[in-house]
């Protein structure tokens, strides 16, 4: 009797779930995966609370969501018990995967991927997972995430086409950003910068009277509309810097849906953050950007596009563990040394790069 179509087609699994930044930095891998696999089903394990950022992406068949308890990241905690984590396993071994792709570098996930059944396991060659691989792949610290994901697909044969990343939104996403900047008397042609001026860690990112500054100095330069972004978390220091941008910015701070977000952010002419998860979706919206990094390198994590600028100190402890202040004292503003480097000036003329808005 002939298989049916989902059953004689090749099924390949990709293992890259946890961080929206992370997430987002998929997108070009899967793409080339696509092109290279026209017929196969593709799976994408992924964490829930970052698998809204793709949403309607074309490249995969399925996503499948892998939820444990983790102290790095949002989690729901689905697959809380061992018993949990053991039914995944089994769901996944019963799909009878011919093939996986292992872009995290945990032992986790390769014994995760060895466990699924899959007869090719093809991944980084990290945390001494080595032996559970069928082709191992040098990772390089040296290198963009982007670009060490592709790696991935060269090191098993498939050429790369291209590595810009990509967003989607719907109408009725874009529909709702239209409606709510024109309540805020807001046109449609009008120039918006978006400010982004928290961090999940608050000490990495650059100081708030600092982001005000900028903020205020390109509404009068400009004549452009500064619109806030932030999470729930943020409205305490959100209302502060509500409080000193004059004219007041429009807020979408703890008010929005992660996917409502993106459809403002797409709104944008520019946008002025930090080393953050908005500003990996900003860049694959193609919205101008300036990031600012203090801590971390943006060698591996910097936003990837040709429209993005980024501004960083390299001290000599730099990138650090990010252990505050285990590793240098903070100034008296509270913040790293790398960051109070990083002048209003410079971020300004950073933003003059672009074409006027």
């Amino acid at each position: 009797m002939a298989l049916s179509t989902k059953t004689a087609r090749r099924k390949i699994l990709v293992l890259r779930y946890r961080f929206i930044g992370d997430t987002i930095l998929t997108v070009p891998f899967l793409r080339n995966l696509r092109r290279s696999e026209p017929d196969a089903w593709i799976a994408w394990v992924i964490a829930p609370g970052s698998a809204e950022v793709v949403e309607g992406i074309p490249y995969v068949d399925e996503l499948i969501y892998w939820d444990p308890v983790t102290a790095h990241a949002d989690s729901r905690g689905t697959h809380r018990t061992w018993g949990d984590k053991w039914g995944f396993i089994r769901e996944l071994r019963a799909r009878r995967f011919d093939k996986v792709y292992l872009l995290k570098r945990s032992l986790s996930s390769a014994i995760i991927a060895f466990l699924s059944g899959a007869r090719q396991r093809i991944g980084f060659d990290t945390e001494g997972r080595g032996l559970l691989l069928t082709k191992r792949v040098p990772y390089r610290h040296n290198r963009h995430e982007v670009e060490n994901f592709l790696d991935v697909l060269r090191s098993d044969g498939v050429e790369v086409a291209n590595d810009y990343l990509e967003a989607w939104l719907s109408p009725e996403e874009e529909s709702f950003a239209a409606e709510f900047l024109s309540r805020q008397g807001i046109g449609e042609g009008e120039s918006i910068i978006g400010i982004h001026p928290f961090a999940a860690n608050q000490p990495r990112a650059w100081h708030e009277d600092d982001f005000i500054a900028v903020a205020n100095a390109l509404q009068a330069e400009t004549g452009a509309r500064i619109l806030l972004f932030g999470g729930e978390r943020d409205l305490e220091l959100g209302e502060y810097c509500r409080e000193r941008i004059v004219p007041a910015p429009i807020m979408a701070v703890g008010t929005n849906t992660l996917r409502r977000t993106m459809a403002l952010l797409a709104r944008c002419r520019l946008l002025i953050c930090n080393d953050s998860g908005i500003m990996h979706l900003a860049a694959a919206l193609n919205v101008p950007l300036v990031s600012i990094f203090g801590p971390q390198s943006p060698v591996r994590f910097g936003p990837w596009g040709r429209n993005c600028r980024v501004i960083y100190k390299a001290f000599p402890c730099s990138p650090c563990r990010q252990k505050f202040f285990q590793e240098c004292a903070p100034s008296e503003r509270g913040k790293p040394a790398c960051l109070e480097a990083i002048s209003i000036e410079e971020v300004l003329d950073a933003v003059a790069e672009f074409p006027r808005i």
